[in-house]
């Protein structure tokens, strides 16, 4: 296990409340200790309230993004947000192919959580056939899981599960299918592994109404946390841990009066 200080990118959008997208990960990135650089792929017009307009990037910016940071600096791991368009899907792909990152974390975002749209449907299906293979660990939560089955959403576990191995199945080395959206008291996760490994994480639910960002945020702490830790479950189980007291710690910020955002800094004020 290696003591140096990581560089990890985010490709994704921004977010204008602060909460989620390229902010929330660069948050996330300082609290768990790796160097953040960025590809942003659209501009946001958001709050607490939600997303009211999204400009997206060019597929050539986004390329000359990548490009920039890929050629100079050693990346140890990547996490993947909002895409977008198809054409910013195809030049993410296709950079990954030319410098292969050793660790890359696709959060499927698909909506925000005021059920605004953040990718396309012509997007969808190259994503789903293009990028998902190209990914050591996808984190979808139970609806974006369901969309890119195009099947119901899963209302048990055990769906939970079936539905990992079908993601598994499309490409992706490994699924963390987050079980927010079961409605019990309990918000279990499941680590589908493509070797047929699976884990669950389970957890008690967190009553709090500063949840803006939770989907980022998770994803990027498992990106900072896996070139620091010696496997992908630990990684993952480290970073729920982390968006836990993110969560538990939520109240102390005055951000907004709709959905505020995680504390990511609760560990220093």
């Amino acid at each position: 296990m290696s003591t140096s200080i990581h560089n990890v990118l985010t490709i994704a959008g921004s977010d204008s409340g602060g909460g989620a997208g390229i902010q929330a990960d660069l948050k996330t990135f300082s609290a768990l200790g790796v160097y953040g650089t960025t590809v942003i792929t659209a501009l946001t017009a958001q709050n607490t309230h939600g997303v009211q307009g999204v400009y997206a990037a060019t597929a050539e910016s986004v390329s000359a993004q990548l490009d920039a940071v890929l050629s100079d600096i050693q990346i140890d791991a990547v996490k993947i947000g909002m895409l977008a368009t198809a054409d910013i899907v195809r030049a993410v792909a296709a950079a990954l192919h030319r410098y292969q990152p050793a660790h890359v974390i696709l959060d499927t975002v698909l909506l925000s959580k005021s059920q605004h749209a953040l990718l396309d449907k012509e997007a969808i299906a190259i994503l789903r056939a293009e990028l998902i293979p190209l990914a050591e660990l996808i984190t979808p939560n139970l609806p974006e899981a369901a969309a890119l089955l195009e099947q119901d959403c899963a209302t048990s576990e055990e769906e939970m599960v079936l539905q990992g191995e079908a993601l598994c199945a499309l490409g992706a080395r490994a699924v963390l299918m987050k079980g927010g959206h079961l409605g019990s008291e309990f918000s279990p996760d499941w680590l589908i592994e493509a070797n047929g490994h699976h884990t669950r994480l389970g957890g008690a639910r967190i009553l709090s109404t500063h949840t803006h960002g939770t989907g980022c945020t998770l994803s990027a702490a498992i990106a900072a946390l896996r070139p620091q830790r010696l496997d992908l479950e630990n990684a993952v189980s480290d970073a729920k841990a982390y968006l836990t007291q993110t969560l538990i710690n939520s109240a102390k910020l005055t951000v907004g009066s709709g959905t505020g955002p995680v504390h990511h800094f609760y560990q220093w004020w």
